[in-house]
């Protein structure tokens, strides 16, 4: 087991807990404790999402600093917390008790050795097992998916047992309201480039009477749409083109036949079939034209996340700089 993160180890580092949580009353105390044990200097935060069965009431008993947000939603209450919450080091994890909090440090750890802004636990085994056959099936494939559109950056969209930096934090857009949250944040990476660490750690099964908010198929769409969303808004191009591709091979296909029967008797028979061919060649170059102009407007969108980005690291460092000045003894104060 990992020792606790305590202050040698850290040094002056703020270190914050994010739990957001659903109907978790069952787990969230243990879990609580565990992170007060493995990061005794972090605060840990609850943020309690609309729960009806008392989960507010035990984290509060177990020592956490317990807030709310009424939008239904893990997007939503993730949105809340990196706009309230101000530390130099997030460590984001479930209240269900399926991740252990001792492997915070494993996490934070491996995030400062390689300078990294987001450190993710990916979860050993999930792909054969994550509770239903249905979810494992979804994470290959998504995976999978994700790896194709975005790049190779991340194993394991879908972890919620993640560490940050506040630059990565202060500079996420969080748009999404739901479970998808984390595909957005694995996007925001790579778009970025920013740099990143994946830790291997072991996930546990939910205990008796905690059950999975999450819908195989409800669920799943939503993060299909997020794909989509991103893909439009991250590689327009890509993604116009695709549309303006399909879009003249259908053309082609209406007007071929149309083609082969002019040529053979100079006339033509089907009328509707070459207007919508016609029609078809117009979408396809308006589809193009858009992709050209909004991957212009993308590129002039990554340029303004960056500058947040940067100027999140020059807000960090004056922090850092106020707190040694602060700490620093004066020479009254020596003499």
């Amino acid at each position: 087991m990992t020792e606790p993160l305590t202050a040698p180890m850290n040094g002056d580092l703020d270190v914050a807990v994010l739990l957001p949580c659903y109907n978790e009353a069952t787990t969230i105390a243990d879990v609580v404790r565990g992170f007060q044990a493995a990061l005794p200097q972090a605060r840990i935060y609850v943020y309690d999402n609309n729960s009806t069965d008392g989960t507010a009431l035990a984290a509060m008993m177990a020592g956490a600093i317990v807030r709310s947000e009424k939008r239904q939603g893990k997007g939503n209450v993730v949105r809340r917390m990196f706009a309230d919450v101000d530390a130099d080091i997030y460590v984001m994890a479930d209240g269900d008790g399926t991740y252990a909090p001792a492997d915070a440090n494993t996490l934070i750890a491996a995030m400062l050795a390689d300078g990294a802004d987001m450190a993710v636990g990916t979860r050993r085994g999930v792909h054969d097992d994550a509770g239903r056959q249905g979810h494992a099936f979804g994470n290959r494939i998504f995976n999978s998916l994700y790896r194709r559109l975005f790049g190779n950056d991340f194993s394991d969209i879908f972890s919620g047992y993640r560490a940050y930096t506040r630059r990565f934090v202060k500079s996420f857009p969080a748009l999404s309201s739901g479970f998808e949250t984390e595909t957005e944040m694995s996007v925001h990476a790579s778009r970025l480039k920013l740099p990143v660490v994946e830790i291997e750690l072991d996930y546990g099964r939910r205990p008796e009477g905690s059950h999975s908010k999450l819908s195989t198929f409800g669920d799943g769409w939503k993060i299909l749409k997020m794909f989509a969303m991103l893909m439009k808004e991250t590689r327009p191009l890509a993604f116009f083109g695709a549309l303006s591709w399909a879009a003249f091979c259908t053309a082609i296909g209406f007007a071929l036949p149309v083609l082969i029967e002019f040529f053979e008797t100079g006339q033509v028979s089907r009328m509707p079939s070459w207007i919508l061919s016609v029609a078809m060649i117009g979408l396809s170059f308006l589809a193009f034209t858009a992709g050209m102009i909004l991957d212009s407007l993308a590129h002039a969108r990554y340029e303004h996340l960056r500058l947040a980005y940067i100027a999140q690291s020059e807000a960090s460092r004056a922090r850092e700089a106020a707190r040694a000045s602060h700490a620093r003894p004066s020479v009254r104060d020596a003499a």
